[in-house]
């Protein structure tokens, strides 16, 4: 039997706790040829510039792994503007946007942090007298999935259904499942959610709230409003992507925090700390490892490889974000790195939506670990994984406090 190689091992749940050796082997070639004829990026420059290349595309359509799924993609059940290219990916996303973020609305998450405090706090109330907690499930999870579903006006009583599909959305995309188990896995899910984002869409259309989804529907901007369908495939995006990356950033944080008790001391002396050391976080410990689907256009040359027109590219994100050719000391956690230019959350047309949202998250929740637990330890080391290489973090995080 064949050893396995280096991309094998990284795919592999058994290295799930520290991928990080793996991928210092990886950038020894910073572009590499799989079996498959797919092709790995692992180095910064070559993957930061592959993120703003015109000729790698993110449209799965071209992407002989996912064409055939993408084909049978029901007409009326769009894909989302992460899987277009421009200029309808531009479209599309100015038009989520336009409620979202500045210029024109710079209140809509900066002025949910107090909201995002009081949700924290009340998280932490619960927790209270217990001498051990679950920081995943009783922090990390419930805190972005209440923010989200409040930012897009998903009611209370329908925001425990979406986790089961999300996790099957999830499995889905994840490199090395069977493709028939993945096409089936993505229709289920796909099929539950989009219907569930669907009635969710046409309800605020029909009745608006001041919530995102209700202000994209209402939309009577100058490039018109997303069609139903698209806005149900945005919802679902943000609905997705806004609380899931997230969940690994907090837990990814807190361990981090857990593995330096000088910084966690740090951060409970200085909470401006938290702003630094986010960033920190993102490039130390990213919550999106690597961006799996993406097509050359056209062939593209790359550190000394040419990548031939037609071939799946995979960027190493994480990689890229230790590569020591870009970064001093990069297998240090340094919080307060100055000039911290990381890939935490992607970069070019395609930078993480939800990015600014994912911040001020983060920033809450770690404050306010750190001020709120007393002589907080962890309870497991390495703690157990989630099965997924691309969304790496903690499935658990059983964390031991003095009660108080």
């Amino acid at each position: 039997m064949a050893e396995p190689t280096v991309w094998e091992q990284v795919l592999d749940p058994a290295h799930r706790a520290d991928p990080y050796p793996l991928y210092a082997e990886l950038r020894r070639t910073p572009v590499s040829r799989q079996a498959d004829g797919s092709y790995l990026v692992s180095t910064y420059p070559e993957v930061l510039a592959l993120l703003h290349d015109p000729r790698l595309s993110s449209d799965p359509s071209h992407n002989p792994q996912f064409a055939a799924a993408m084909a049978e993609q029901p007409e009326d059940r769009p894909p989302s503007f992460l899987l277009m290219d421009p200029p309808e990916h531009d479209r599309q996303r100015r038009l989520a946007m336009r409620h979202f973020g500045p210029p024109q609305a710079p209140r809509r998450v900066a002025g949910m942090e107090p909201r995002m405090l009081e949700i924290v706090t009340g998280l932490i109330d619960e927790m209270a007298g217990k001498t051990r907690i679950d920081v995943v499930d009783e922090l990390a999870y419930p805190f972005p999935v209440s923010v989200i579903c409040e930012l897009l006006g998903v009611p209370v009583e329908d925001r425990p259904r979406f986790r089961k599909w999300v996790d099957m959305a999830l499995e889905a995309i994840n490199p090395g499942v069977d493709p028939q188990v993945q096409q089936q896995k993505r229709e289920e899910a796909g099929n539950e959610l989009f219907n569930f984002i669907s009635e969710l869409v046409e309800r605020h259309r029909q009745a608006p709230g001041d919530d995102l989804l209700s202000a994209m529907a209402a939309d009577d901007g100058p490039e018109g409003r997303l069609s139903t369908e698209q806005l149900a495939s945005t919802g679902l995006l943000l609905l997705i992507a806004g609380h899931e990356t997230t969940v690994n950033l907090i837990s990814n944080g807190v361990l981090t925090l857990l593995r330096h008790p000088d910084v966690l001391e740090r951060l409970r002396r200085d909470p401006d700390l938290v702003i630094p050391m986010t960033e920190e976080l993102l490039r130390y410990e990213p919550p999106v490892h690597f961006i799996p689907i993406r097509t050359a256009l056209d062939d593209i040359e790359a550190a000394g490889t040419t990548i031939p027109a037609g071939s799946p590219v995979t960027l190493l994100l994480a990689a890229a974000n230790r590569d020591p050719q870009h970064v001093a000391e990069p297998d240090r956690f340094i919080p307060d790195r100055p000039d911290n230019q990381h890939l935490g959350f992607g970069s070019g047309i395609h930078l993480c939506f939800g990015a600014p949202l994912a911040r001020l998250e983060t920033q809450v929740a770690l404050t306010e670990f750190a001020r709120r637990f007393r002589n907080p330890r962890l309870a497991e080391d390495p703690p157990p994984y989630r099965p997924s290489p691309i969304l790496r973090g903690p499935r658990h995080l059983a964390v031991d406090v003095d009660a108080g």
